[in-house]
């Protein structure tokens, strides 16, 4: 059986760690800044955790079983 491709819009999106975990980027920072505080755009910058919901669906997007 052939290995089994990873989704591209998933690995555009999703990442994993050094320890394993998966990781993602924040919603809405790419346009229309001027109406959102500093400290709110700072935030958004920063990756944030799969929540543990997820987790299995993105592992099978990724192609990780």
């Amino acid at each position: 059986m052939p290995k089994m491709k990873t989704k591209s819009g998933a690995k555009k999106r999703f990442f994993l760690t050094g320890s394993g975990k998966l990781r993602r980027k924040h919603a809405y920072k790419s346009h229309i800044l001027t109406k959102k505080s500093t400290k709110r755009k700072r935030a958004l910058g920063y990756d944030a955790p799969i929540s543990a919901a997820d987790e299995k669906n993105v592992k099978l997007l990724l192609a990780m079983k």
